[in-house]
């Protein structure tokens, strides 16, 4: 599987915009197709533990639906600034669904020690994905802030940068 250790590795940059991105919100939008193929956005709380990202959810709720029936997904920070002053980062892959008791629990107790919320006393649980990582994308704004930086990165590639002036 394609984790965050190996984005991490292999794409530096991309990765810390999204880490910074999800660290000051907590939030991203997760992009799914419905069963007509139309896109679907959504937003939910990823979660970065033990290397990998995760995504809990609603049991029943219309993005499990999507996942179950189509993996594709694409994240995106949650960007509230049209300058972009913070940066942006965007993440393709698939989720895989994750159902054993060991990966359940992992995931509730890392998920309530980030953000003190008990997933496991929700009324219903909860669904869990990980994220099989195929791409990922980011943009800052350049030193001095006249161009744009530009990543790109597909697995067991390194890091494209590109800047535009």
């Amino acid at each position: 599987m394609i984790d965050w250790n190996q984005l991490r590795n292999e794409a530096p940059e991309t990765a810390a915009v999204f880490e910074r991105r999800l660290a000051a919100t907590g939030l991203a939008l997760m992009a799914t197709l419905r069963t007509d193929g139309s896109p679907r956005i959504s937003p939910l709380e990823p979660l970065l533990h033990d290397g990998r990202l995760w995504l809990g959810m609603m049991p029943g709720s219309t993005k499990v639906a999507d996942l179950d029936r189509d993996p594709r997904l694409c994240l995106h920070s949650a960007t509230a600034d049209k300058d972009v002053a913070d940066g942006d980062a965007k993440l393709w892959g698939d989720a895989v669904r994750v159902d054993d008791d060991a990966g359940l629990a992992a995931y509730a107790a890392a998920f309530k020690a980030a953000t003190g919320h008990d997933v496991e006393a929700m009324p219903g649980g909860f669904d869990l994905f990980l994220v099989e990582l195929t791409g990922a994308s980011s943009l800052v704004l350049g030193e001095g802030g006249d161009h744009l930086r530009i990543t790109t990165w597909r697995p067991g590639s390194p890091e494209l940068v590109t800047e535009r002036r």
